[in-house]
């Protein structure tokens, strides 16, 4: 999998006869690592994912991939979904094959590609989210979570460096955030930058190397624990801080564990307790 660079800077997007969505917003994708997308619904995170991945034209800005412009032809759109794959929020807005592997074949097939790399990518793409045992199964027979997964395979299928995910754990239950989450791991560890768009802060605080908070249609992106301190930050996002930063910094003020100790989930909270 090629890692490559791919930024959004000064993304301005209206809709039509609506007010600003995005109003100068900047987005750093790391190469390899996890970027977590946070806000309040409405706030314009699957607005950003969609212009990061082609499907919206920014008013103003531009999205680049490794210092260069996506080229808005045909051809060059088609060109970029094979950088950066988008997976929306319903996997029945992607999901129209009679088949698992029908589907996830689809994108490949579209490409061109001979029948035995298709078969090839097919294979590896069900492997890697965990749903080969489903390869024959109607689509509509999934349950949620499965439709889910197996959206996000039809997109691996496409190797993206990049795969944008909107809301992937929402309406999930436990298991399923669980397998889903497994599922993403194995995708980081082939290669690809992942991008996860979301407003639950405990699962950002626990799985991102870096969180992009939108707010007011821009963006502040850094360190996890960092910006999901900043009061004034998450507040104006209209989210809630972490537990475990609410935990850690009230046992911080009682002397129990250091003021600077790093906590990102309940496995280091209970570390820093010795337990």
């Amino acid at each position: 999998m090629t890692r490559r660079r791919v930024r959004a800077a000064g993304l301005r997007f209206a809709y039509a006869g609506g007010p600003a969505v995005l109003a100068g917003a900047d987005l750093d994708v790391p190469p390899g690592g996890r970027l977590a997308l946070l806000g309040a619904n409405g706030c314009g995170k699957s607005t950003l994912l969609r212009c990061l991945s082609g499907a919206l034209a920014p008013r103003e800005g531009e999205v680049t991939v490794d210092g260069v412009a996506v080229d808005r032809s045909r051809a060059g759109l088609r060109r970029h979904r094979q950088t950066v794959q988008l997976v929306t929020q319903d996997p029945d807005d992607q999901l129209f094959s009679a088949s698992v592997a029908a589907d996830v074949s689809f994108g490949p097939l579209n490409l061109g590609l001979p029948e035995a790399r298709v078969r090839e990518r097919v294979e590896e793409a069900l492997a890697l989210l965990a749903v080969a045992h489903l390869r024959d199964r109607p689509t509509h027979l999934l349950s949620f979570g499965e439709r889910k997964r197996v959206a996000i395979a039809g997109a691996v299928a496409m190797r993206p460096s990049v795969l944008a995910l909107d809301e992937p754990t929402a309406g999930l239950d436990p298991a399923a955030v669980v397998d889903t989450l497994a599922a993403l791991d194995r995708l980081q560890a082939a290669g690809t930058s992942l991008v996860l768009a979301t407003h639950d802060v405990d699962l950002a605080l626990a799985w991102a190397d870096q969180v992009a908070v939108v707010v007011a249609g821009t963006v502040r992106q850094g360190d996890p624990a960092t910006l999901l301190s900043d009061v004034a930050l998450v507040a104006g996002a209209r989210l809630q801080r972490p537990w475990v930063l609410a935990v850690r910094d009230r046992l911080a003020a009682l002397g129990v564990v250091p003021p600077d100790a790093g906590a990102r989930d309940e496995a280091s909270l209970l570390a820093l307790l010795g337990g």
